[in-house]
């Protein structure tokens, strides 16, 4: 779809979202479920034991569930025969991981509150625990989310940016959600942990901009490992660190980005441009101005809601009563 066209749609879908949300408050499962919230982190947290990569991986579930029609847990739907859902849009298709860990948290709370707390809440506590549990902040999450009916693969491909978006467009896109330059640098600080494909930076390493060359903004160490990582023709689902301390929630990934050592192009413009320069400097070098603004950022993303019906899952996966196919008689 033509930016020129994507970019209306988008604020019109900011504007329903902001008109017809339901309340979202603190505490939500104080009475329904008062174990929730440590039920899910004790989830994540088990998680992260067997495998450290899984809180970025968790963590990633938000931002791309809340962008795509606000934060209704969409994104889990599996397809189906009469949907395409959003795993296997261009952005999330051999990209996305992790579902199993919220499918966990799930079973676990039905076992002890059943058809209470939807799966879109579940991603937002989710994600807090991550963040919280690699050394990041912690903060109160607002609840009461509803889960959507329905997916749309479209909608995703429509909405979701690419890799290889600079800051400019990011900057637009954004702020058709109410979120502002200093909350798209400091939600770029998500890559403080977790890893990244070769997939998505062979082009900066050999054809930038269709020239042929590498990204000139790659500092020339760093490209060099980048390229024995990433070699021309090879494995595009290897990964690399997204900053230099990829399992602990800090600022390191700002200083990378001054030092011309950003992974993804998303990353390093950030830097490059000048509108979004000086939050990389005030984040690089001041940690407590990032996290506020990093919770801050977070809270207003998962303010994003549609105001489509919903129900609370029983499965993240399928909706409720899903129409069993009827078997022609032999």
């Amino acid at each position: 779809m033509p930016h020129a066209v994507l970019f209306p749609l988008l604020l019109l879908l900011s504007l329903a979202i902001a008109a017809a949300a339901p309340p979202l408050r603190s505490r939500f499962y104080a009475e329904t479920c008062p174990e929730a919230e440590y039920l899910v982190r004790h989830v994540i947290k088990k998680n992260m034991e067997r495998e450290p990569r899984s809180a970025a991986s968790v963590m990633r579930l938000q931002f791309h569930d809340c962008f795509v029609n606000g934060c209704d847990g969409s994104l889990l739907l599996d397809d189906t025969p009469n949907m395409l859902g959003e795993k296997l849009s261009l952005s999330n298709i051999n990209s996305l991981r992790s579902y199993e860990v919220i499918d966990e948290a799930k079973e676990t709370l039905e076992r002890v509150c059943p058809g209470v707390v939807s799966c879109a809440d579940i991603l937002i506590m989710a994600a807090r625990d991550a963040v919280v549990l690699s050394g990041g902040p912690n903060w109160e999450v607002k609840l009461g989310r509803q889960d959507s009916l329905t997916a749309s693969q479209k909608d995703s491909d429509d909405i979701m940016p690419s890799p290889r978006a600079n800051a400019s467009y990011l900057i637009d896109l954004f702020s058709k959600f109410n979120l502002s330059t200093k909350d798209l640098v400091a939600l770029s600080g998500s890559h403080s942990i977790g890893k990244g494909r070769c997939f998505s930076i062979v082009f900066r390493l050999y054809n930038q901009s269709g020239t042929g060359k590498p990204d000139p903004t790659i500092e020339p160490i760093f490209r060099e490992k980048l390229d024995k990582l990433c070699p021309q023709g090879g494995d595009g689902n290897v990964t690399g660190d997204l900053d230099a301390t990829p399992e602990r929630f800090d600022n390191q990934y700002f200083k990378d980005l001054m030092n011309g050592r950003g992974f993804l192009n998303s990353d390093q413009t950030l830097f490059t441009y000048p509108e979004t320069r000086e939050y990389v400097r005030l984040f690089s070098r001041n940690l407590n101005e990032f996290l506020k603004a990093f919770v801050d950022g977070m809270i207003k993303l998962g303010d994003l809601q549609s105001g489509r019906p919903g129900e609370i899952r029983q499965n993240c996966r399928v909706v409720n009563n899903r129409p069993v196919d009827v078997l022609p008689e032999t």
